[in-house]
């Protein structure tokens, strides 16, 4: 059974900051529980954050983990017109692929208009993780390209909810389960004025409950791998479509 733990590298919770005390603080914290852990993760980063902290990307990248495209600016690509899509992926692809061989890709806020697809093909993508199992829509499921096509199987939110929940939810994915979390997430907001699911149990409490999330699936044999692993193993469509072990 595979599970692909994804991390959407970004500004502090878009819109509402502009920070970046994610990358600074969250990520290296989050690096260290991957290693203590011994899984591999796949790095959905912005061009805006690699051109930032190229260094952390670099880490990331030694640190055996996969880098995807995240886009450029994390402007969403349903408010953009084919133009700026295709120019705003062009930029990203071109500054991340100095660190690393991406074909991997998910749109900001899981929000990526069909037609818009076919730039992925054209820029060599052979991924795309731009959906989401709790709000697939139509449109994105007609699509019959050459991508492979693996939605998120959870919001992240989800992933700080007290154990029991967590627990509960997580019997009913479907393989192969990819879960996402942001590095801000690993920043202390409980006392911001954030909205509630951006600052509940963040911080300490994020990364207690991660490492519990991957001791869940460790537990049931679940196997961790980067998203690009998938490609030569599942349907551009459909996935493995099988439940995680009780």
């Amino acid at each position: 059974m595979k599970v692909c733990l994804t991390v959407d590298m970004e500004q502090d919770c878009p819109p509402f900051l502009n920070s970046y005390r994610g990358v600074i603080d969250g990520t290296p914290a989050l690096l260290s529980v991957l290693a203590e852990e011994k899984i591999p993760a796949t790095f959905f980063t912005t061009g805006d954050v690699a051109r930032r902290f190229p260094e952390t990307v670099e880490k990331i990248v030694q640190e055996g983990h996969e880098l995807g495209c995240h886009g450029d600016s994390h402007r969403r690509f349903d408010q953009m017109n084919r133009e700026e899509a295709a120019s705003e992926i062009d930029i990203s692809t071109k500054t991340l692929r100095h660190f690393y061989p991406v074909t991997s890709f998910r749109a900001p806020n899981l929000q990526f208009p069909a037609p818009y697809l076919s730039f992925l093909e054209k820029q060599g993508y052979a991924l795309d993780s731009s959906e989401a199992k709790y709000k697939r829509r139509e449109q994105d499921r007609a699509f019959r390209g050459s991508l492979h096509r693996v939605p998120a199987s959870v919001t992240s939110s989800v992933l700080r909810l007290p154990k029991w929940f967590r627990y509960f939810y997580f019997r009913c994915l479907k393989e192969p389960v990819v879960l996402f979390v942001h590095p801000w997430e690993f920043v202390d907001w409980q006392r911001s004025s954030l909205r509630l699911d951006c600052r509940f149990r963040t911080g300490a409490k994020a990364l207690e409950c991660l490492s519990e999330n991957i001791h869940f699936f460790k537990r049931r044999g679940c196997q961790f791998v980067r998203l690009q692993e998938l490609t030569s193993s599942t349907e551009g469509q459909g996935g493995l479509n099988r439940n995680i072990p009780g």
